[in-house]
């Protein structure tokens, strides 16, 4: 069994898991190191735990991910199509006024430096898409409000190539969204 590090030790509990599903994750990598999952795409170590184990769908995909992670075989941020990261901040002011900084072109580049977004859909105070400044990668907002005169944002960004573009991402994101709240509140 490989050494667990901070970048491959599950972000779940044992005791979590285990309520979930029965089997704490080293009882759940033991059965996918038996059953082959090394050498398995990710779609057939589902399918194995769907056919061979009372685990919901949801739970297949956390106990897969998770295994893959472990093994070395998925890194952190990786999902089939590429790197996502995500970025969250709570800033003091309604979620209307947190919407229209963002939405708005021209609010949007007095915190967002290169502000070359293409809004592709958007649902006013709940969420945007949209596609950053490389054509390839994808942006979508989540807007929530969290009580009185505060609101949330989540910045989820995707289809990113490698993890070294999705640590960049993070951080430039991070960067973004506290120029935001300082120019808001």
């Amino acid at each position: 069994m490989p050494t667990t590090t901070k970048a491959n030790t599950p972000r779940m509990s044992d005791e979590a898991v285990k309520a979930k599903t029965g089997k704490k994750w080293d009882q759940w990598f033991a059965i996918l190191d038996k059953a082959g999952a090394k050498e398995m795409p990710h779609q057939d170590i589902v399918k194995f735990l769907n056919s061979k184990h009372d685990v919901g769908p949801w739970w297949q995909q956390m106990v897969t991910v998770t295994y893959e992670q472990a093994r070395g075989l998925r890194d952190k941020h990786e999902k089939p199509a590429g790197y996502e990261v995500s970025v969250s901040r709570t800033v003091k002011v309604p979620l209307t006024r947190l919407y229209k900084e963002i939405a708005n072109e021209t609010s949007r580049r007095t915190w967002l430096s290169d502000d070359s977004l293409v809004v592709r859909k958007a649902a006013p105070n709940k969420s945007m898409r949209v596609t950053w400044k490389d054509g390839k990668t994808s942006l979508e907002f989540y807007f929530s409000a969290k009580g009185d005169g505060k609101s949330q944002v989540v910045i989820q960004h995707s289809k990113l190539p490698d993890a070294k573009a999705a640590a960049k991402m993070k951080t430039f994101w991070g960067q973004a969204l506290d120029r935001l709240r300082e120019g808001l509140e």
